[in-house]
């Protein structure tokens, strides 16, 4: 019977917000409180909510924290000469281009936050893809498939959800991930670059002949 009304739940929440009859906050907070009287749980919704704020806010702190940090370090330009270095690199080379902007977006996620992320790196990427004639759905596609690599440092949305389900330490979740984590980011370089060869040679991304970085001017200064 709780099963049931988990989902009810579930329904209820996704009915409400995708037709935009509620807000995201007012619905988490509604929904909840309104089948818990339902199914007869009135008496110890208080008792609920106090143990559910009590599991989450050791995870609600690390995420305020590394978002209130890296974007500091954002808005002082802390990463701002990293990433000019790898829009350099990028030039006029489509296969560089592509692995410049996985950089960016790992870069960019270490706060966790996908909206910075792509506040970051599609801005910083944007006219370049332009210039060069690629597709920008290829940008939003290698950006976002950086931020899900980075989602597995210990302040990434799933990583948190995921040890705050299992209610266990973060140290004893995150730590036996470090070995796949490197493995992880490697590995998406090079599936990016793989891609991007097997698309190239198809000719899928470029309506026109793919420049070698010496005839396109990007507007970037050294």
């Amino acid at each position: 019977m709780l099963a049931f009304w988990g989902f009810c739940i579930i329904l209820a929440l996704l009915a409400l917000i995708m037709t935009k009859r509620a807000s995201v906050i007012v619905a988490l907070v509604a929904v909840p409180m309104v089948f818990g009287l339902l199914a007869g749980f009135g008496p110890n919704l208080g008792k609920f909510a106090f143990e559910g704020i009590k599991s989450v806010a050791p995870v609600g702190v690390m995420l305020t924290f590394a978002i209130l940090y890296f974007g500091l370090m954002n808005d002082t330009g802390m990463f701002d000469p990293a990433i000019k270095r790898i829009i350099q690199y990028g030039g006029g080379d489509p296969v560089k281009v592509a692995v410049g902007t996985s950089l960016i977006a790992m870069l960019a996620h270490l706060d966790g936050s996908g909206a910075s992320t792509f506040l970051i790196a599609v801005p910083a990427m944007l006219p370049i893809y332009d210039k060069l004639g690629m597709d920008r759905r290829v940008l939003t596609c290698i950006v976002a498939m950086g931020a899900g690599t980075m989602n597995m440092l210990p302040w990434g949305g799933p990583t948190l959800r995921a040890a705050s389900s299992l209610q266990l330490n973060m140290t004893e979740f995150f730590n036996p991930m470090i070995p796949s984590l490197n493995n992880q980011t490697f590995f998406f370089v090079f599936l990016v670059l793989s891609q991007f060869f097997t698309l190239i040679t198809l000719g899928h991304f470029f309506g026109k002949t793919m420049s070698t970085g010496r005839d396109v001017d990007l507007g970037y200064g050294k």
